[in-house]
């Protein structure tokens, strides 16, 4: 994807194979692009529907992280005795 043309509907099916930190970073770049204001109106569209795509995909990614977190619980000697699930509830 060039910095003059909008994605295409192609690489809107990419996002879900993406990694979170390149997820992020093309996020980033998007939310630049909207905020420098040198980009069209039908791109602007275009790449902020694109962000919000990426926006849901970054989210969901630290979702299922959150939930694969454990915590280590302690006996009352202080030492490690096991693990339970992160209560993020």
């Amino acid at each position: 994807m060039t910095d003059a043309s909008p994605p295409s509907a192609a690489s809107m099916t990419d996002i879900a194979s993406l990694p979170f930190e390149i997820a992020l970073k093309e996020l980033e770049q998007i939310v630049s692009k909207l905020e420098q204001g040198n980009v069209g109106l039908e791109d602007s569209i275009t790449i902020y529907e694109r962000g919000e795509a990426l926006k849901a995909h970054c989210e969901a990614l630290l979702k299922k992280a959150e939930m694969r977190i454990e915590k280590i619980t302690l006996g009352a000697d202080g030492k490690p005795k096991g693990v339970e699930p992160l209560d993020i509830g």
